[in-house]
């Protein structure tokens, strides 16, 4: 991983406050990054037993080929425990706050955060559910403010979440977007809305997927096999858009009318769909649909769809299926 160090050449420092499973993977994502990471709780006690419990872990990770060897002399040298909140963020250039969703408790911490940090320091949000702008209002200097949200298991999960408010200047953002970059991660810019982007997009699956069993129309194995074996099968390479270029929005159009038979509401045809197949743009195969990928590198793009395929029904072979039952 890429050595994280500041303008001055020194080591960044960076704290994280809230030190169980989220916020201690999180921890141990940025440690692993290069910078100097406190970790920080309702006590002393609780810090320092995370933190001797992120190590357990990573000697584990290490065993297990999931770390690259060396990941713990890393983390022993790169996290420590702080006494309290004030003492792990006086001098962080970024915090991350990670504690349980809950309004009061996040209201309470961040307020103590504020206080005590830097004023240039940029402060960031774990939360998966709050409103970015409810959070804001304990922080002084709110424009360096914003959510920076890991998925669980954060060392494991490529993708985190940013969503400014909108009092969230432009530099916080491009601050964070290069600290997710540099710690080894992706990063996607979302607006402060309900649910944000993840969530919606999670929620919406499941919530379908729910009312097939609740009607009888299949069982949860049986939706879990074909969501895992079909199109999720396509998600680790390929977004909705372009999976949808790729089929051809003309087929999505048709599809959406014979699916409005039964529910017209539910699935009536978006807008932004039905824009692009009135002006002739159907994919990949006109060359212009939502991402407008050039139709002479639709070969390419096959042929890379086919290999990626391949190659993950390989992996899944050779890890075997989940012990789940």
């Amino acid at each position: 991983m890429t050595e994280s160090t500041s303008t001055t050449g020194t080591q960044k420092k960076y704290a994280v406050v809230g030190s169980g499973y989220m916020g201690g993977g999180i921890a141990q994502v940025l440690a692993l990054g290069g910078a100097r990471v406190a970790l920080a709780d309702v006590s002393a006690e609780v810090a320092a037993k995370n933190y001797d419990r992120l190590l357990v872990e990573s000697d584990q990770f290490v065993a297990d080929g999931l770390f690259p060897a060396g990941s713990t002399e890393i983390l022993r040298k790169n996290l420590w425990a702080a006494e309290n909140i004030e003492e792990a963020v006086s001098d962080a250039e970024f915090i991350e706050e990670a504690v349980p969703e809950v309004l009061a408790i996040k209201h309470q911490t961040l307020a103590r955060i504020s206080a005590a940090a830097r004023p240039d320091a940029v402060i960031g949000s774990n939360t998966s559910t709050i409103s970015i702008a409810d959070l804001a209002g304990p922080v002084e200097h709110p424009e360096r403010f914003l959510g920076v949200h890991f998925s669980n298991p954060s060392p494991f999960i490529p993708g985190v979440e940013v969503i400014p408010h909108a009092g969230t200047s432009a530099a916080t953002v491009g601050t964070i977007r290069e600290l997710v970059r540099s710690s080894g991660k992706q990063s996607a810019v979302v607006k402060d809305v309900t649910g944000f982007v993840l969530n919606r997009l999670q929620y919406a699956l499941f919530h379908e997927a729910a009312q097939l069993v609740e009607q009888e129309i299949a069982t949860a194995e049986d939706i879990d096999t074909l969501v895992r074996t079909t199109f999720g099968f396509r998600l680790p390479f390929f977004g909705p858009f372009a999976i949808a270029d790729m089929a051809g929005l003309d087929v999505y159009n048709f599809c959406y009318q014979s699916l409005q038979t039964e529910f017209p509401e539910r699935f009536a045809t978006p807008k932004a769909l039905r824009d692009l197949v009135d002006a002739g743009k159907l994919g990949t195969k006109t060359g212009a649909g939502f991402l407008n990928v050039p139709a002479e590198r639709t070969p390419e793009l096959i042929a890379y769809r086919n290999k990626a395929y391949v190659a993950m029904q390989q992996l899944l072979d050779d890890l075997g299926p989940a012990p789940i039952n």
